[in-house]
């Protein structure tokens, strides 16, 4: 059976602006060029999977609830534009506060989650990320390619 390619994304600082905690919709305001990249990928034949760290959570800043909220509202936004998010997975720990983890970047958890789950080939995925952390979690994983954004520019 043929795997799939699935291209990755953080959240905070490449899909939308870092402004620290974000988890209200007035809040959230999409990066630069966020949809064409993304439904380049697409047409690519790429899946497109979000990954993202949430301590927000375990810090008790915001609840699960919100995160779906805010999740669901962002895929919508994502299928108006005709892109398809097919699953946004999300690391609500941090161990200064809950727990320590196998998912929370830099460890690969979520793309090894995903790549169980969707038949995903790492080898021939890639991940856009703003961090350190983004980026060894994609080298962790076996990613082709982890891009680093820096400013909002796509490098």
């Amino acid at each position: 059976m043929k795997q799939n390619k699935a291209l990755f994304l953080d959240r905070d600082g490449v899909i939308n602006e870092d402004k620290g905690y974000v988890y209200k919709i007035e809040d959230f305001i999409f990066t630069d060029h966020i949809f064409e990249v993304a439904a380049y990928y697409q047409a690519m034949g790429y899946l497109i999977i979000v990954v993202t760290n949430q301590s927000g959570i375990a810090r008790g800043y915001y609840a699960e609830e919100d995160f779906k909220l805010l999740t669901d509202w962002m895929m919508e936004q994502f299928l108006k534009r005709k892109i398809r998010i097919t699953h946004v997975y999300h690391c609500p720990h941090h161990p200064d506060f809950n727990l320590t983890c196998d998912c929370r970047k830099p460890e690969p958890g979520m793309l090894m989650e995903a790549a169980k789950d969707y038949n995903v080939d790492l080898s021939e995925s890639i991940l856009i990320g703003d961090s350190e952390s983004d980026m060894e979690a994609g080298r962790r994983a076996g990613l082709a390619r982890n891009l680093h954004v820096t400013e909002n520019l796509f490098i």
